[in-house]
């Protein structure tokens, strides 16, 4: 469905004639779309004649487009930064399948596969290439692209930039100087939520020059907002298994620790409630999988860490529910911004208890290592190259910090050492090398009491938003510094009754879900629908729970919890018969 026309009067008259209008051709043509949305055309236009632009728009709100248009018609092509890689491969698949040449380039290709792209990229053979920050890592990647003009560098997720925003990654720290080396070429900032505060840091850490800023995203009325405060972890089950059994079509629960999420998980199962489950330690082809289930049409439900989010392009969820607190409020609103792009109605309720602050407390510490604590794991590495040898997580935790298991802020600490070039290699799993000692001058200035005191602070604001008595949309839109209504909204829990919404909604919210079941599909078209939860029968014989699936197809390999003994087997689906019990 087209959104409502841009109403520049300008526009009107270029589309009386589309033939003298490109960009509304191009857009028809290559995009599928009869209109601009409001302030696109605006935008692209500015871009088009060599300006920057900063664009907070919420998810859906059509930000793809405003660079993905101009790289049509300018004549250098355009380099997108982003930082997930199954973003980049959906969003570049889309492309393709529109007839645009794109292009990623990242670490699951094999090296002779990204040299090949590098090469099509900077012979101008590709439209748009999308790298992560992390890709400028790599001398011979910069060297490539040191002779290609650039058209538009677009920033995808900008608020990554900001040491004072929700979710600063130390990569993106650097992509200020990324543009610098591409020569300052017209830069496009985008992101779904930043606070007035993050606006201005993107700003000065881009040096955008003059941008076009253009700031909406609050305007979503088809959203009920909700929040309740309940006394443990028991009733949040309840409520949340409550919420699935009434609410149609498809939706998201966001939790923030895994082990939460599987006893979540566990806890559904039991009222015969079957979900997805998405988090970072699935293995890549069961996020995949995952991912792929999800954007098929159907009432999809997901139980799902942080880790899912970037990148959903499933206009109709129905309903968005937060099973632990989120950090900032920031968060909150983006997530909630995935819900209801189709413009139907859409329930968003978060769901606390005052233990979900320990959970939220640590994540914050990990997140904010001192000066100390990073010294001292740069002096290890330091040692360890002086010696010859490499390194590993646990070895390194145990020196700097005494002790074993898992140290969230040494993580924290290597992504700033990797961002620096101090060290490279599979940081996420502990294992890189050093290729250059630690300048003091180098050491962020973001480490420290300060930035800890700040994230302390967005956690207290979303505590302080479940329990405010005010409407929820004019408590964030102070919160991001827009103008708030002083009458009540009608679809928050604080001025309308979440029931009678939900009663008068219901109806609408069924009739704009999909009744095509994914599974069922797949099955008509002979493929084995096999993932995590199902219930299966080994050989005839055995019976179990798919706990964990790696690999596609026939390759598939299946790690099976037996009912019998509940001892975790792994069958390969090439030397096995797998048959799923029917409504296991």
């Amino acid at each position: 469905m087209d959104a409502p026309l841009d109403r520049d009067p300008a526009a009107a008259d270029r589309s009386a004639d589309p033939a003298a209008d490109p960009l509304a051709t191009l857009l028809r043509e290559r995009f599928g779309r009869s209109a601009f949305r409001p302030g696109q055309r605006r935008i692209v236009e500015h871009l088009l004649a060599g300006g920057d632009a900063l664009v907070v728009w919420p998810t859906g709100g059509g930000k793809s487009l405003l660079f993905q248009l101009p790289a049509l018609l300018l004549p250098d092509p355009t380099l997108v930064l982003s930082p997930l890689i199954a973003l980049m491969d959906d969003q570049v698949a889309a492309l393709r399948a529109r007839g645009i040449a794109a292009s990623a380039v990242h670490s699951l290709l094999d090296r002779a596969e990204r040299d090949a792209r590098t090469a099509d990229f900077v012979a101008g053979r590709t439209r748009l290439l999308y790298v992560t920050p992390e890709r400028f890592r790599s001398e011979p990647f910069v060297a490539a692209l040191a002779g290609r003009r650039i058209g538009l560098l677009a920033v995808d997720e900008a608020h990554c930039i900001s040491a004072w925003g929700h979710d600063f990654r130390p990569e993106y720290g650097r992509v200020g100087r990324i543009r610098e080396r591409l020569g300052r070429p017209p830069t496009i900032a985008l992101t779904a939520t930043a606070t007035p505060a993050v606006a201005a840091e993107i700003r000065e850490r881009l040096a955008l020059r003059d941008p076009q800023v253009d700031v909406r995203g609050l305007e979503r009325p088809n959203l009920f907002l909700a929040a309740a405060e309940l006394a443990d972890g028991a009733a949040k089950v309840e409520r949340i298994a409550g919420r699935l059994a009434r609410l149609p079509g498809a939706g998201i629960v966001y939790s923030t620790l895994i082990r939460d999420l599987h006893q979540l998980e566990d806890e559904l199962l039991r009222r015969s409630q079957r979900t997805l489950v998405y988090h970072g330690d699935l293995s890549r082809d069961e996020r995949r999988a995952m991912h792929r289930r999800f954007q098929q049409p159907g009432a999809q439900r997901v139980l799902a860490t942080r880790a899912f989010g970037m990148g959903i392009d499933k206009p109709d969820l129905r309903f968005l529910l937060h099973h632990q607190l989120p950090g900032s409020l920031e968060e909150l609103w983006q997530e909630i911004g995935r819900a209801g792009r189709d413009g139907e109605p859409s329930f968003c309720e978060l769901l606390y208890v005052e233990d979900d602050l320990a959970i939220q407390l640590e994540f914050v510490r990990a997140a904010n290592p001192d000066r100390r604590l990073f010294r001292a794991v740069a002096s290890f590495l330091a040692e360890q190259a002086a010696r010859g040898a490499g390194f590993d997580r646990e070895s390194l935790t145990v020196a700097v910090g005494g002790r074993r298991g898992h140290d969230g802020r040494i993580d924290t600490c290597l992504a700033w050492l990797a961002a620096l070039g101090v060290i490279e290699g599979d940081v996420a799993s502990g294992r890189a090398r050093v290729i250059r000692p630690l300048d003091p001058g180098d050491e962020p200035a973001e480490l420290g009491a300060e930035k800890l005191q700040r994230d302390l602070v967005r956690l207290q604001q979303v505590v302080e938003w479940v329990r405010a008595p005010g409407c929820r949309r004019a408590g964030l839109a102070r919160h991001f510094g827009q103008p708030a209504s002083d009458g009540p909204c009608g679809a928050c829990d604080r001025c309308s009754d979440p029931e009678a919404w939900l009663r008068r909604e219901l109806p609408r919210m069924a009739a704009a879900g999909s009744a095509v079941d994914p599974a069922l599909a797949a099955a008509a078209e002979g493929a084995p629908v096999l993932a995590r939860g199902d219930f299966v029968r080994v050989d005839g014989r055995w019976l179990g729970r798919v706990v964990r699936v790696t690999g596609r197809g026939r390759d598939a390999l299946l790690e099976v919890e037996s009912s019998d003994d509940l001892v975790v087997r792994r069958y390969p689906l090439r030397r096995h018969r797998i048959e799923k019990v029917a409504g296991g």
